[in-house]
Formats: C-alpha cells, structure tokens, sequence
C-alpha cells in the first residue's frame, strides 16, 4: 500500500474516533441522557479526551522508532490538533456552564484554585502550538518553531497535575497518568540530555 495511502487512511481514522465521541457526548447532553450530573459529565469527558489525545500524540514518534514506520508521524500535526480541540471544549464548557461566561469569576478561579491555574497555563502552551502548527509558520520560524514545540512535554506535565489536583478522591486513575507521562517522557532521555550539554 502507497505511504500517501496508508496516512490518509489512518487520517480517516483519527477524525472518526476523535470527532464521534465528542459529538456523541454533546448531542446525550442535550437530550439530558448524560446522567445525574452532565456538567461533570462533560468537563470530565472533554479534559481525560484532551490529556489522553496529547499522551498518543507524544507516542507517536516513539511507535515510529520502534516499528520503523515513519509514514506515522505525519499525523502527529493533527493528533496535537485534536489534543487542543478537546482541551478547548473543556474550557469553554467550564465557562459556559460553570461560571457562565462570568469573566471576572473565571479570572478568580483561575488564580484561587492552583488546580485551574496548572490547568490554563497547559491551555496556553497547546494554544500557542495550534496556532504555530501552520505550515508558513513553520518555514517562517526555523529553529525557533522547533524550541516552541518542545513546550508540549511541559504541557502534558501539567495537563496530569491538572487533572491528579482537581481529584477530590480516588487518586490512583490520575496517578497512573503521572506515570504514562513519565514514562513517555522517560523515551526521550536521550533528546533531554542532548539540550543540557
């Protein structure tokens, strides 16, 4: 099977099982099918969506390595994507619902509650690599655009402290997302070495 083939098949792939559920998700809770408590719902479904979509974006390069198919890591781009697209919808559900497009309350949360402050600042990195994703941009940048992009190991750091502080109970589902963090970014020691020399 042709490269271009197999990318846009896996493409195809990674719209559907990206886009279906989060539909899915939205259309149970308008239809109030979303049990007792479909804000919770929502927010946790969009914020586990995004960490887990940017965990698989960052085992992309190592499946690529290690199964020597390097055709894989042309979806890295729209993994990332989806990663941000999902991380958006929690927080604009979170304004929608929780604090009801009440700016000040949102600026308030975010500073009172360490949780939303780690939260935002992971926003913040996937929002300045969505943007930056842009193939112009890219060209434009250089090097730069590689040192900016590096800032997505920070970010899922902080997505998994996001989500182990906002638990109030039952620590290990959050702990076990530390440690696929650490062990994805443990793949890479070789590259974190190389930046310290």
């Amino acid at each position: 099977m042709a490269t271009k083939t197999k990318v846009w098949l896996l493409k195809t792939v990674i719209h559907l099982a990206a886009l279906i559920p989060l539909v899915y998700t939205y259309y149970l809770a308008i239809i109030d099918q979303l049990g007792g408590d479909p804000v919770e719902a929502i927010l946790h479904f969009t914020g586990i969506g995004a960490l887990n979509i940017l965990l698989l974006s960052l085992l992309i390069s190592p499946l690529a390595k290690r199964f020597k198919q390097a055709y894989i890591l042309q979806t890295r781009r729209l993994v990332g994507l989806y990663a941000f697209a999902y991380a958006l919808f929690h927080i604009l559900s979170f304004l929608f619902f929780e604090v009801q497009f009440n700016w000040q309350l949102f600026v308030d949360e975010i500073i009172q509650r360490p949780y939303i402050t780690v939260g935002m600042l992971a926003f913040t990195v996937l929002l300045l690599l969505a943007v930056t994703s842009v193939s112009a941009l890219k060209r434009k940048m250089g090097k730069r655009w590689q040192q900016l992009h590096n800032w997505v190991y920070p970010a899922a750091i902080l997505a998994a402290v996001h989500f182990y502080w906002s638990v109030k109970s039952e620590l290990i589902e959050p702990s076990i997302y530390l440690v696929m963090v650490a062990v994805l970014l443990a793949l890479r020691a070789d590259k974190f070495k190389r930046w310290f020399r």
